[in-house]
């Protein structure tokens, strides 16, 4: 990693630390990291209430506040060193297509959390773009050629999500521009890990796959429905290179209210997916093809040239690797679900 910021010497293990979306998936999973680094001062906030949080970190001021209210920004603001906002109303690909309004809506949160950052004297502020926020024209070959920053221009994103993600990328780059507040923006490409969401419409693909043969080996119905033809591909990037990358980009002097894909280059099919969780847990399953579900582009992968380039790392946790985490967490949720225990991830307890 190229030592290209004073940031991380200055910083103190007591300064707040911010983090916005902390009931979800990936803004659980980044308060955690900073509370196993050390940091002894962290504010996480979600709108949903404390005991539907994905995880609740020890010693952390933990807050429900919905963010797409002004006063609940400045609030959750005050005194903040650092600012992550990860907040936002999204979910899988069913949930982006059917819920653009929804998805349109976050653009309140990031309106609000940056201005109120910037007043609250903030040092820097972290916005979690997508590459949704990428040319759909570009995608729409399953054998795509990887997405590179600039793709996202001449700007066609995907509806709802991916135009909300792209012009909340323009908010935080004309703060810096007009305002001098120092931001980051990271384009995430399908985070996936343990202690996200696995069911009720929200999961994504490889959460949704594992529970489908979970739920297929405990049926002992060896069928599995795939969404779409099997032949979509994608890139997926473990929860840990992404809480990483996160913090990276946050301090790199040389990414300041620069947009950079975080994600994985391993491209694979849907189908492929299929068998690598299969194989996972040892069986195999007769496939059948909803050609009328969502989808989403045909193809998408990450160029990390410039990460590469910029941070001399990337995203590198093999998917097999992840993967077999990612099952076996799901696989002993769906045990503890049968047993009556709580699981907070789990769509029957939100």
């Amino acid at each position: 990693m190229k030592n290209n910021s004073t940031a991380l010497t200055t910083r103190k293990k007591d300064d707040l630390i911010l983090v916005t979306g902390a009931g979800g998936f990936i803004g659980g999973s980044l308060v955690r990291y900073f509370h196993n680094q050390g940091f002894t001062n962290i504010r996480a906030v979600d709108k949903k209430p404390l005991p539907m949080w994905y995880q609740r970190i020890p010693d952390v001021e933990s807050l429900s506040l919905d963010l797409s209210y002004r006063e609940n920004c400045k609030r959750a603001a005050e005194g903040a060193s650092e600012v992550y906002n990860l907040a936002a109303d999204m979910g899988g690909m069913g949930f982006i297509e059917h819920f653009r309004v929804e998805c349109l809506r976050s653009i309140l949160i990031n309106t609000h959390m940056i201005e109120a950052a910037y007043w609250a004297g903030v040092d820097h502020y972290f916005y979690s773009s997508s590459a949704c926020a990428y040319n759909t024209n570009l995608q729409k070959d399953p054998n795509v050629r990887a997405l590179k920053e600039s793709d996202a221009y001449p700007a066609m994103a995907e509806r709802g999500y991916g135009w909300e993600k792209l012009v909340s990328e323009m908010f935080c780059q004309e703060y810096w521009a007009e305002r001098h507040f120092r931001t980051a923006i990271a384009r995430f490409h399908n985070v996936y890990g343990p202690n996200g969401t696995w069911d009720g419409g929200r999961e994504k693909a490889p959460a949704a796959l594992s529970r489908k043969v979970i739920e297929a080996v405990e049926k002992k119905d060896h069928n599995i429905t795939i969404w779409g033809d099997g032949s979509q591909t994608r890139s997926f990037m473990f929860i840990d290179d992404c809480v990483k990358g996160i913090d990276m980009i946050m301090h790199s002097d040389d990414l300041i209210a620069t947009p950079i894909n975080l994600g994985t280059s391993e491209l694979i099919s849907v189908d492929n997916l299929v068998s690598m969780v299969e194989d996972i847990a040892g069986v195999k399953l007769e496939r059948h093809y909803d050609l009328d579900a969502p989808r989403g582009v045909a193809g998408r992968n990450s160029d990390n040239t410039f990460i590469k380039q910029t941070l001399d790392w990337e995203p590198n946790t093999p998917l097999r690797t992840g993967m077999e985490k990612t099952y076996n967490w799901i696989k002993q949720q769906f045990t503890d679900r049968k047993a009556g225990k709580p699981t907070p991830a789990g769509y029957h307890n939100n």
